[in-house]
């Protein structure tokens, strides 16, 4: 049986060391830092409960209980922001897992990300590829 994304990353010690890596990022990037450095003020708690979403992607046990999108939703992120944090994600990938194991968690996050776009777009009244005025 094939080892699960989960245990090949190296459970939640694995997906903490990259997301500790990621938010470092994501905290000092000139378009993401201020979004997030304005809502999370408990940046331990806020790692801890985003490696349980993402123990739970990657078929590991998990403590998650929902609340993805309408967390994303109270950030105020907009369509352009996604093209930043994927970017973000997938530096952190290739730098920091197997290339195997990077191009999984890059396919997952352009799927959660397709989700949020879908959310966003859905909150602002505008369709996909529509930029408002």
């Amino acid at each position: 049986m094939t080892a699960s994304l989960y245990d090949r990353l190296g459970g939640h010690v694995g997906l903490q060391q990259l997301l500790k890596s990621f938010y470092a990022d994501v905290r000092q990037h000139a378009v993401l830092g201020p979004i997030f450095n304005a809502h999370i003020h408990d940046w331990p708690a806020h790692l801890a409960n985003i490696g349980e979403f993402w123990a739970l992607q990657t078929g590991g046990p998990s403590a998650y209980r929902g609340g993805f999108g309408a967390a994303h939703l109270r950030l105020g992120i907009e369509a352009g922001h996604f093209s930043h944090w994927l970017e973000l994600w997938e530096f952190n990938c290739h730098r920091s897992l197997p290339a195997r194991e990077a191009a999984e968690m890059i396919g997952l996050a352009h799927e959660l990300g397709a989700r949020l776009r879908r959310l966003v777009a859905g909150r602002s009244g505008i369709t996909l590829g529509e930029h408002p005025a």
